[in-house]
């Protein structure tokens, strides 16, 4: 079943819009061509919606917001939706600030989302409109732990009911989940959090896994996630004495580069809730 979702990325390339945050959009186009889509990045509203309008699907990320990016994703976002494609919402560093918590909050509102991706903080506060992040990280109070699994994974289908889509939380352990079935990941690295922006980088992954499988679009945005999360297992069993995480960073994106259908097949590990 993942298999099948990451050749069919690599089969059809899909074209995916990101209006992205600056910190990471190198790493978000490298990681989409890595993984076997295609990426374009604009965020001026005079362009959005030309540019979504020629791609597949639309990764929509608050990370560094400016009043012009939040007009430009309002637009793209309602231009995606009257053609049909994929939309895709990471809300970084919601409740870290009032600008990102209302921003999130208002695009869910006005655009109809495919996915949600973020960490347990951020989803929590899109749940509840209001909310604590450290910075752009999950509080340590909110981590998904083997110990509060069960309500968790009740969390995130409820909320994918409710919300109309499928809730992706990642952190230590990654749940995906719709309003009746939740994959649960335990793929990835502690050291993946050393880097900036791997979030930022599934994000759009995700988008092409989505746009790519769109009959099996809750198996998709899991084969993401355990493509993600394999590729820093992958990544770090290559590193040498001397590397640090501007190498692990290449190494992860190399292991998404040469991922193939049956070392994801065999590398993810999940159970289904």
């Amino acid at each position: 079943m993942l298999k099948e979702c990451i050749e069919n990325v690599r089969k059809n390339v899909p074209l995916v819009h990101n209006i992205t945050n600056y910190v990471t959009v190198n790493d978000v186009a490298n990681v989409l061509l890595a993984c076997g889509g295609s990426p374009i990045m604009s965020d001026e509203p005079d362009d959005v919606e030309d540019i979504t309008s020629i791609c597949g699907g639309l990764n929509i990320n608050i990370g560094t917001l400016n009043k012009s990016s939040i007009e430009g994703m309002y637009r793209a976002g309602a231009k995606a939706n009257e053609l049909g494609h994929v939309v895709l919402l990471d809300p970084v560093g919601a409740g870290a600030s009032a600008l990102r918590t209302n921003t999130a909050v208002g695009l869910m509102d006005k655009v109809k989302f495919d996915v949600i991706r973020g960490n347990i903080s951020e989803i929590k506060t899109l749940a509840l409109g209001s909310g604590t992040t450290k910075g752009v990280d999950a509080d340590v109070a909110d981590a998904v732990t083997e110990d509060n699994l069960d309500e968790t994974v009740k969390f995130a289908k409820d909320l994918a009911a409710k919300a109309g889509c499928i809730i992706a939380i990642t952190g230590a352990i990654d749940l995906v989940a719709d309003g009746s079935k939740c994959f649960v990941i335990r793929n990835g690295r502690p050291e993946m959090g050393k880097i900036t922006g791997t979030g930022c980088q599934l994000s759009g992954m995700m988008t092409a896994f989505v746009v790519a499988n769109p009959d099996a679009k809750l198996e998709a945005a899991a084969a993401a996630v355990c493509t993600m999360g394999l590729a820093g297992e992958i990544g770090w069993s290559k590193m040498q004495e001397g590397d640090g995480n501007s190498t692990y960073r290449n190494r992860i994106i190399d292991a998404i580069f040469n991922m193939d259908g049956e070392t994801l097949e065999k590398g993810a590990k999940y159970e289904l809730r």
